[in-house]
């Protein structure tokens, strides 16, 4: 009993850590004074990507890199640039690839379009292989594999 107790405790507390390691990205020193401008900094840096995590945003990333971007992101907003402004700035140096959702353009269909694409391939692919399959297209055996299966059989069932 004890032992299921002390599993489920370490099960909680790691989801505990597990949810609150994101807020602990940003640091106090880079947060902004004025609680609008600093909700509209955490907004917009939820749609930025870490570029070296690159499955995170930089609000959720420990990376020095991110840490940059926030406090790039946040003099940005404070030096009054709307949010659309911010994130060309950080676009501008970085690309694309900073976006979290990148648009689609024809420098990114192959990201957008490339899962359905394998999708698609691979399922007409499955459909093929199982339609071949269905039909049959075994070779029949020629009389000598007849002969050599019915040996097999033969001896097969002669043993205990």
């Amino acid at each position: 009993m004890r032992r299921i107790a002390l599993a489920a405790l370490t099960m909680l507390v790691l989801t505990v850590l597990a949810v609150a390691a994101p807020a602990w990205a940003v640091t106090p020193d880079e947060q902004l004074t004025d609680p609008r401008l600093e909700a509209r900094a955490r907004a917009v840096s939820r749609e930025l990507r870490c570029v070296v995590c690159q499955n995170q945003s930089i609000d959720d990333s420990n990376a020095p890199l991110a840490h940059d971007l926030r406090v790039i992101l946040r003099e940005r907003i404070a030096a009054g640039d709307t949010d659309d402004q911010a994130k060309a700035y950080l676009v501008a140096r970085y690309g694309d690839f900073v976006l979290l959702r990148p648009p689609f353009q024809p420098d990114t269909w192959a990201l957008w379009l490339g899962p359905a694409a394998v999708l698609l391939i691979g399922g007409v692919g499955a459909v093929l292989y199982i339609r071949s399959r269905a039909r049959g297209t075994e070779a029949p055996l020629s009389p000598d594999e007849e002969a050599q299966a019915a040996t097999l059989l033969a001896t097969q069932e002669k043993l205990p």
